[in-house]
């Protein structure tokens, strides 16, 4: 083998190595429209049910848009079923449950 092929094969192998990799190291987001949500202690209400959620690695709420954004820690995922079960416990109205893509995970 030449010494081109060596570093072509090599090259190859690094990449088959990396990618699957790259494909799974964006966390899974989910976006919940959340009827119901008017102030922060309602928004504290459904962070409070999320937090108890295992998988769940982060939160962020916008109340005026009514829009709760649930980031996932890597492997775990969250379905429209439980998202729908947790804002109900919350006293809340699950509207709409979307998984957002990440550029990283688009690749």
């Amino acid at each position: 083998m030449t010494r081109s092929g060596i570093f072509r094969t090599a090259a190859g192998l690094l990449a088959l190595l990396i990618w699957p990799l790259a494909a799974f190291a964006a966390p899974t987001q989910y976006q919940l429209r959340v009827d119901g949500l008017a102030c922060p202690f309602c928004a504290y209400g459904i962070e409070k049910e999320l937090n108890r959620t295992e998988g769940v690695a982060g939160i962020a709420i916008d109340i005026n848009a009514g829009i709760v954004t649930v980031t996932m820690a890597e492997g775990a995922t969250l379905t429209e079923a439980k998202a729908d079960r947790i804002v109900k416990d919350a006293g809340f109205t699950l509207r709409a449950f979307e998984e957002v893509r990440t550029p990283a995970a688009n690749k």
